[in-house]
């Protein structure tokens, strides 16, 4: 499967004026009425679309989906993600680097300066996280410098990328606080400084936790720096409050309408619906279709019996055969449906709150509950599943107020062992961004081992490792072509020169 940077694409085309050698060419060429400066609202729009944004391409939506083994493909070809075939990456969201410096550069000297400052920051920090995740060593320091002449960037250490983005959300923070309202921010903020500091918050929890295995680094000193951002208070605080876009008639869902091709060949997996229902957890019904052998045997569309899931690591050809016989659940027809089915989320005040339960599991600071923590984000993302979704798709089965409220029983309620309620978290955040940000799924299973990815050495695509999902994706072919000194500098130093799907990075070391 080729990789791109999910979520990031090109925003905007910069026209270069050649200038000519007749002295009244421009004078005579000109429109008066007309700029010839692009303003940074406009250039913030297209940042923060391409920031957050999804390509729109109903196949790679439905890849991200099977990477993380959420559900599996059938009868229009054998999906590789599915079966754990990786390849090359690559570093094509750098492209957004240039609108991000000509919107600091039009902003600059205006009132509104700070926060696009901020919005610059925190893109940059986006930008390079997800980035080096897939690959490890990035073009981090040098990047983005083409319009200075510099076309061979030099690969930086993965710690001192991750040095560099926790400086640039430290900088956005402190940008956002002096608290100055700007234009052309088409997330549900609109504009909001406060709202954007506390996603910027939100995000470096994420970015510290997901150096959990380096928590012993000095120069990381992430339970202090987590401990810090706790302490400020600067975190979302409600439900409704998320980083993300809404869908709409002119930006639907990537599975809508024409797309809605995929939509039926789109099956549940057996890990997505058995833990579903083991927590009794009514999602179950937004995210499926039953089964339609089951209803034909008698089941009832509000009976869990009729949901079925699929081991996605079987072989493909059964897999079809239990498809065509109609006895695997179907994704959820609203995927197909409504072009605003639910919004894009990349960041939710659920998740953050599952985030903090996991840090004060682990120690990290000692403000509240590990429980409090966890029980606030589960019924976060309950409650956004209520307001966001269309009881119409629910089978009967609708969330509401007290669902939630009595939520906490069997297998949901809070275990009593550390090792125990750890996994409960990982499982929540595991359902937590299906259909969303299914692909950081991967790169958590890929920290914590869980939950546990069925792997099956007789299907999987990993020829090198069959028994395993891959722990990164190979560098970008073009590398070999124009950066080939920089590329072999960093597979010397990281993977014994060689570019494999299995070598080890830092961050996993």
């Amino acid at each position: 499967m080729k990789h791109r940077l999910l979520y990031i694409k090109a925003g905007f085309l910069f026209v270069l004026l050649s200038l000519f050698n007749c002295s009244n060419f421009e004078e005579l060429n000109t429109n008066p009425d007309a700029t010839e400066v692009v303003p940074a609202p406009l250039i913030c729009t297209n940042v923060v679309i391409g920031m957050l944004g999804h390509s729109g391409d109903a196949m790679s939506y439905i890849s991200e989906n099977t990477l993380s083994k959420y559900v599996g493909f059938a009868v229009l070809g054998k999906n590789g993600a599915q079966y754990n075939d990786f390849g090359s990456g690559s570093f094509g969201g750098m492209v957004l680097l240039p609108n991000i410096d000509a919107m600091v550069e039009a902003a600059t000297g205006t009132v509104m300066e700070p926060s696009y400052r901020g919005i610059a920051s925190f893109a940059r920090a986006r930008l390079f996280f997800r980035t080096t995740l897939w690959m490890g060593d990035i073009p981090y320091t040098q990047a983005g410098k083409g319009i200075d002449g510099l076309f061979k960037p030099k690969y930086d250490l993965q710690k001192d990328i991750f040095l560099g983005i926790l400086d640039e959300l430290q900088a956005a923070d402190q940008y956002f606080a002096q608290n100055i309202k700007f234009d052309g921010d088409p997330t549900p903020f609109n504009g909001d400084p406060a709202k954007w500091r506390k996603a910027v918050n939100a995000f470096t929890l994420q970015v510290l936790m997901s150096l959990s295995p380096k928590v012993d680094d000095a120069a990381l000193d992430i339970k202090n720096r987590f401990a810090e951002i706790v302490t400020a208070g600067n975190l979302m605080t409600s439900a409704d409050e998320y980083l993300g876009l809404v869908y709409s008639a002119t930006n639907p869902h990537p599975l809508y309408s024409d797309n809605s091709m995929f939509t039926p060949k789109t099956v549940a997996s057996d890990l997505l619906v058995s833990n579903l229902k083991k927590l009794n957890d009514r999602r179950l019904f937004y995210f499926c279709e039953p089964a339609a052998a089951q209803i034909t045997a008698g089941f009832e569309q509000t009976d869990t019996a009729a949901y079925v899931g699929v081991d996605v690591s079987m072989e493909y050809s059964d897999m079809n055969v239990l498809y065509k016989a109609n006895k695997l659940s179907r994704l959820n027809l609203q995927y197909a449906a409504e072009y605003a089915c639910e919004p894009l989320i990349m960041l939710s005040y659920a998740e953050q709150q599952l985030i903090l339960a996991e840090a004060r599991i682990r120690g990290w600071f000692t403000t509240g509950t590990g429980q409090e923590y966890y029980e606030s984000g589960v019924k976060a993302a309950l409650t956004n599943k209520m307001n966001f979704c269309l009881d119409l798709y629910a089978h009967s089965v609708a969330i509401d107020q007290n669902y939630i409220d009595g939520y906490f029983t069997g297998e949901a309620a809070f275990k009593a062992t550390t090792d125990e309620q750890l996994k409960q978290v990982w499982m929540q955040e595991y359902l937590l961004r299906f259909m969303q940000d299914a692909d950081f799924s991967y790169f958590e299973y890929r920290r914590n081992s869980y939950p546990e990815f069925p792997i099956n050495p007789a299907t999987s695509m990993n020829e090198n490792n069959p028994n395993a999902l891959p722990l990164r994706c190979l560098y970008p072919e073009s590398e070999t072509s124009y950066n080939q000194e920089n590329l072999i500098e960093a597979l010397n130093r990281q993977y014994d020169g060689y570019d494999e799907i299995n070598k080890v990075m830092w961050l996993l070391k």
